[in-house]
């Protein structure tokens, strides 16, 4: 705990939305440094899918932030209010997800936060551990402490009760679980996106009634995709996953503007905050080019989920491919209707990549085949629905593919 207040402040604050309240974070800070006593912070995801994007590593960078000045970071896995559905911004009841996917997901983001967070300096909790310990009594307990008009205060339950949507009764015990965790982890620290407001503020009101000081709570903006226009999802197809292959994370940030390329630094980016005010007013005087701060940019994000030298080889990639006069973000894109172990001959030949199987099977043969700028060794490749691969086949053909599903 050496970093001083300023610097903490500085760090923290960096992207953030709004912190409630910038006083208390304030004086919690002093005092965890007087006391050489590290705040506990917490974020919670809900394991509802097994992949995380880029999105969901602006909450894990901050994370990251109050990691690096020495403070106790909770990586919260929702096994229990997964299986209610958070109602942020939704104008219908979500699915309910059965406690076996949950924990399945869960494993997934166990491994991928990894990627970014210390392991050994993170604690992983799962909140069915108190909510079980809770009972019936409890939850009555705590449901006492909202009212109906206070939910329907919230616009997304707001729009439906006005529109004559239903809302479910269990919907309304997510802020109430959400809290509650605020209270088993005695939290010093909520983080959440923008949309996750109402949950995070009946942390601090729950932290009150069961006599604790309440918890800051801080929001970071909700990243845009790809397109620069709409919410990183996958649903949507502007989403950058943190799993993809090294190209293809390398391409897809290359794809990006350079308005939101400077949004990813500020969010993402390890880069000191100095370096990066210094960086946007090079970009601005003409002194530095975008599309190369873009790549630094690109390479960063590829080590981060691969290594170095991928990110790297990725790099020497797209630079071979602009070279030879193609953008990337402009190849011809193939939706295909299969996904799982496919034959690349039939797959080249059915996409008019190449005259024929024979062809395709020689230019495997002899290197002349990569997928997101990796070599493809084998004639079989194995692809999930929903992937987007970039194939180079020789020297001049690129064909991106999208593997819908199917067998």
């Amino acid at each position: 705990m050496n970093t001083s207040l300023n610097e903490q402040m500085d760090l923290i604050g960096r992207g953030a939305v709004e912190i409630i309240t910038a006083e208390e974070l304030e004086k919690k800070i002093s005092r965890s440094i007087a006391e050489k006593r590290p705040l506990t912070v917490k974020t919670g995801f809900d394991p509802t899918a097994p992949d995380l994007h880029l999105g969901h590593t602006v909450l894990i960078q901050k994370m990251k932030h109050f990691q690096d000045l020495g403070h106790r970071v909770v990586f919260l896995i929702g096994d229990f209010t997964g299986m209610i559905g958070d109602p942020s911004g939704r104008s219908s009841t979500r699915e309910p997800m059965t406690r076996q996917q949950l924990l399945i997901n869960a494993e997934t983001y166990k491994e991928q936060v990894f990627k970014i967070l210390d392991p050994e300096k993170t604690v992983i909790a799962f909140n069915s551990t108190w909510m079980k310990e809770l009972g019936i009594d409890g939850f009555v307990e705590i449901s006492a402490q909202m009212t109906v008009a206070r939910m329907l205060e919230r616009e997304d339950f707001k729009a439906r009760f006005v529109n004559n949507q239903p809302i479910s009764i269990h919907e309304f015990l997510y802020p109430l679980v959400q809290g509650y965790d605020s209270v088993a982890l005695s939290a010093d620290v909520e983080l959440g996106g923008t949309d996750q407001i109402f949950n995070l503020l009946v942390g601090r009101d729950l932290q009150k009634y069961f006599s604790q000081p309440p918890q800051v709570v801080l929001t970071v903006p909700i990243l845009v995709g790809t397109d620069g226009v709409k919410k990183m999802s996958k649903s949507v197809g502007n989403y950058i996953g943190i799993t993809e292959p090294p190209g293809q994370i390398f391409g897809k940030v290359m794809s990006i503007s350079d308005e939101v390329m400077l949004l990813y630094y500020e969010l993402l980016s390890d880069i000191p905050t100095a370096d990066f005010n210094r960086l946007k007013e090079d970009i601005a005087q003409g002194k530095k080019n975008p599309k190369e701060a873009k790549e630094d940019l690109a390479q960063e994000m590829t080590a981060r989920f691969w290594t170095s030298k991928q990110a790297q080889e990725a790099r020497r990639e797209f630079g071979r491919v602009f070279a030879e006069g193609k953008n990337p973000t402009d190849i011809p894109e193939i939706n295909y209707p299969k996904s799982g172990q496919i034959w690349l001959p039939k797959l080249f030949t059915e996409s008019g990549t190449t005259a024929s199987t024979s062809e395709a099977k020689r230019m495997i043969a002899s290197g002349a085949v990569s997928v997101d700028g990796q070599k493809v060794t084998e004639e079989n490749g194995f692809y999930k629905p929903g992937e987007r691969h970039v194939f180079k086949v020789g020297k001049k053909r690129f064909v991106s593919i999208v593997f819908e599903g199917g067998q």
